[in-house]
Order: structure tokens, then sequence, then C-alpha cells
């Protein structure tokens, strides 16, 4: 699933390139996107009582964006099985189709403070993470 980000003015440095840190803020962008087209939004999820913490994140960056440009991100889950999920994210520009990063996030989710297995807990919820 592809989520679209036109690249902001204050995410860049002097050189008018985006600043490295912004590249995750985008993959939470295209997380909530993701997991709202999917039938598990956030808002749906916290209303339950469900959190989904990130253990880990990795950015592999390859070329430049910069003001002006737009980075199309294609989300995908690559494991899920109840408690952890593995996200992994394809950023390309938008008007060359260079690959500029590919990243790949690690989520919990949890219920009650504590780590929760959404197969067993929430299978309403669980359906919607279809891996391919």
């Amino acid at each position: 699933m592809i989520y679209t980000h036109v690249v902001q003015y204050y995410e860049t440095d002097k050189m008018q390139i985006v600043h490295h840190s912004n590249y995750v803020r985008w993959m939470e962008e295209a997380r909530v996107f993701f997991l709202d087209k999917i039938g598990a939004s956030f808002v749906t999820l916290e209303e339950m009582g469900i959190l989904s913490p990130v253990l880990e994140v990795s950015c592999r960056y390859l070329s430049s964006i910069r003001f002006g440009e737009s980075v199309d991100i294609d989300v995908n889950i690559t494991e899920f099985k109840g408690t952890r999920l593995f996200v992994e994210y394809k950023m390309t520009n938008h008007s060359t189709n260079e690959l500029v990063c590919t990243a790949n996030s690690t989520h919990c989710f949890t219920f009650d403070g504590r780590v929760v297995n959404l197969k067993k807990k929430f299978p309403e919820i669980y359906k919607n993470f279809k891996v391919e």
C-alpha cells in the first residue's frame, strides 16, 4: 500500500535536503495510514486499550529527497504472529521512481501495560493483519 508525503521546507537543512530524522516520522505517517486502511486504526486500537510501542527502527539511506519533492512510501507487513509486528518500508522519489530509503520497524502490542497476543485476545483485530 502506498502513502505519499510531500516534503515540507521545515524538514530540510540549509541545502534543502531532508534531514535524516524525518524519514522515521514518515514511516509513522505511512504506518498509521496503512493500519487505518486495513481496518486496525490507531483510534480503534487505543479505544480498545491496545497500544503499539516501537521496539526497533532501522533505515538505509540511498539517495536524497529535497524540498518540493514527494516521496512514495510502500508499506508492508513482513511478519506477524500475534505479538510482534514487523513492517517494511520502501521509499521512492515520486517523480523519478528512484529508491531513496529502505527501512524496517518492529512493534509489539500491549493491553493493560502488558504484551498481548492479538491472535488470542483480539482475534477480530488480528484478522486484519494479513501477511502476504
